[in-house]
């Protein structure tokens, strides 16, 4: 090959030509490929011939929210801007792309910060190839003005506008070009380092995910509830239908005379609170002296197919109740964590109602909602379509697959909870990581499907909570406004399942005294957040405050986990203690041991 002369452009490097040890390889991906797609089709119409259960593919189908039919039609002036600097945003872009224009983000019509800042383009292919780099910039763009003419559509009130946003929204990250093997740098990369291998083990999880119809977050072999777990030593002290109770064994010579009972959300398994020893609520608080309880709640199944608001308020009370006598106390301090706490705040108006209230002598709510008039995303999961969808999936049952309410979930994150996944596990091929965050969020719990759209209809859309006498637990009205209960706060500033000014809400309902701690991060990370991991931080403001707003206008922000500050809370309230032995060591009571933490119910499926 000749050197190339001052006045030679650069050349292109010669083709060479495949040898046939590549045509054969690649034959052979192609053909693998072809054969396990024949397979999964083979398997499932024969699944279907069969007349086994569709759920999955029923639920695949229906993992996104219906795209509005609505006609995107505004003001003609501002669509014509639109067209118009999008037109020349877009002509700078190809200007770039072509050698003829330089200049930075901003200068090329795209957000320079927003553009750093998105990881799905955190690769240096993305803008080191001219090719890629005007794919992710149109993109960018597209997105930009897509999102911008929400805002300009006239006619429409604001519940329809925030559903538009959120299917725009959802729309555009589906579309992204990481999402698509032929428009991402990486996977092509990827692809030809591994000759093909990578996507065959990506077809894999792709068809091993569409089979179960779930998609899979992390290695499913790595974790085993009550083995790495879920390992806190206790027992089960008490069954019934609906929940398990356990206790745990003490772990200092005395503990607070008052013991403590969480209920968990029953949309999920209670051992997010006991995931392992460092990141364990339940654990650390047993270390602080106090006598806990946990009710692990059943997976719904034909067996509870009946059950209604009243049964769950009515195992709170029962779990109360059980610990009061088994333990001869008075009371209890009682959490409850999301929907729980909510179902916790009908627990206390109805004890109240009942002459009951000194049974509780704290209640901790756990970013938990009982005014949903702000309730956030989850509002659009409410419509009249999606009721239907429900009562169809469990149609004949009694009860919703838990799959489609971790899809639910999934789609409110759909960056970080589904694509970020579809492209390191399907085109990427890469091996699941093993955390245990991400495998409880996929050990899903299946719900009574008459309550669960009881629970949508009654509280997210009707908000009949918060109006007295509107919500009728077994044979009595209740109203929040009558609770005096000393009441604990805890609100996730990044909470998109429970925004912190859904939360705040709760300030408004009940008369006693209350303390509201803002915790960083969000739904999970702000609640499990032990103050050995010098993570995050949350706020608090002393002083009354009529609004969210006022209150972290004049709140002091403290480093680290808000789990010490509930403590001292709790010890404010009363600092009793008694000697660990005896009725408070597991089964030595009158609550008798059934079998060892975390029992046979979180087991379930």
């Amino acid at each position: 090959m000749a050197e190339q002369t001052d006045g030679d452009s650069a050349a292109p490097p010669p083709f060479s030509a495949p040898s046939l040890e590549d045509i054969q390889h690649w034959t052979f991906v192609m053909g693998r490929a072809q054969q396990m797609m024949l397979e999964h089709l083979a398997r499932h119409m024969g699944d279907a011939a069969a007349g086994l259960p569709s759920d999955p593919e029923r639920m695949a189908r229906t993992a996104f929210a219906q795209w509005s039919g609505m006609s995107l039609f505004g003001d003609p002036a501002k669509v014509m801007q639109q067209q118009a600097e999008m037109w020349t945003e877009g002509l700078a872009i190809w200007q770039r792309a072509l050698g003829q224009a330089g200049g930075n983000e901003a200068e090329r019509g795209v957000r320079a910060d927003q553009a750093d800042r998105d990881r799905r383009f955190a690769a240096p292919e993305w803008r080191g190839n001219p090719l890629f780099d005007t794919i992710r910039q149109t993109y960018l763009l597209i997105s930009e003005r897509l999102l911008g003419s929400v805002d300009a559509i006239e006619g429409v009130d604001e519940a329809t506008r925030e559903k538009i946003r959120f299917n725009t929204k959802a729309f555009i990250d589906a579309m992204a070009p990481s999402n698509f093997a032929l428009t991402n740098p990486q996977v092509l990369a990827r692809a030809m380092e591994t000759k093909g291998e990578s996507l065959l083990r990506g077809l894999e999880h792709m068809l091993k995910d569409l089979s179960k119809g779930q998609l899979t977050h992390t290695d499913p072999e790595a974790f085993e509830v009550g083995r790495n777990v879920a390992t806190t030593p206790g027992k089960v002290v008490r069954q019934t239908k609906l929940y398990q109770l356990i206790q745990y064994a003490p772990a200092t010579g005395d503990v607070f005379e008052t013991p403590l009972i969480i209920f968990p959300p029953w949309i999920n398994r209670f051992y997010i609170l006991d995931l392992n020893p460092r990141k364990s609520f339940i654990r650390w608080a047993v270390e602080q002296g106090l006598t806990v309880f946990v009710v692990s709640w059943k997976s719904a199944d034909e067996s509870l197919t009946d059950v209604t608001l009243d049964d769950y308020v009515l195992a709170q009370i029962d779990a109360i109740d059980a610990v009061r006598e088994g333990l001869g106390v008075e009371n209890v301090h009682a959490i409850g964590y999301c929907v729980a706490g909510t179902t916790l705040a009908a627990t206390l108006a109805l004890l109240d109602a009942r002459g009951q209230a000194e049974t509780v002598a704290s209640a901790t709510f756990l970013t938990a909602q009982v005014d949903f008039s702000e309730a956030g995303d989850l509002r659009l999961f409410v419509s009249d379509e999606q009721m239907e969808l429900i009562r169809q999936l469990s149609a004949g049952k009694g009860y919703l697959d838990g799959r489609y309410m971790a899809a639910t979930f999934n789609l409110l994150r759909g960056r970080d909870l589904i694509w970020s996944y579809v492209t390191n596990n399907y085109l990427l091929g890469e091996e699941y990581p093993q955390f245990d965050l991400l495998f409880w969020n996929g050990d899903t719990t299946n719900l009574p499907a008459r309550w669960h759209q009881a629970y949508l209809t009654q509280l997210y859309r009707e908000n009949r909570l918060v109006q007295p006498g509107a919500v009728t637990i077994d044979g009595t009205p209740i109203d929040l406004r009558r609770v005096k209960t000393p009441v604990y706060i805890q609100a996730g500033r990044e909470d998109h399942i429970a925004p912190p000014q859904s939360v705040w809400k709760i300030t408004h309902h009940f008369q006693g005294p209350l303390r509201f701690v803002l915790a960083g991060s969000g739904h999970i990370a702000g609640v499990v957040n032990p103050p050995g991991a010098g993570k995050y931080q949350y706020w608090i403001n002393e002083a009354k405050a009529d609004t969210l707003e006022a209150f972290i206008a004049g709140a002091t922000e403290t480093k680290g986990s808000w789990w010490p500050d509930w403590l001292r809370w709790l010890e404010g309230l009363s600092d009793e203690k008694v000697l660990a032995a005896g009725v408070r060591e597991p089964g030595k009571g009158r609550l008798k041991a059934i079998e060892d933490a975390p029992g046979s119910y979180v087991r379930a499926r």
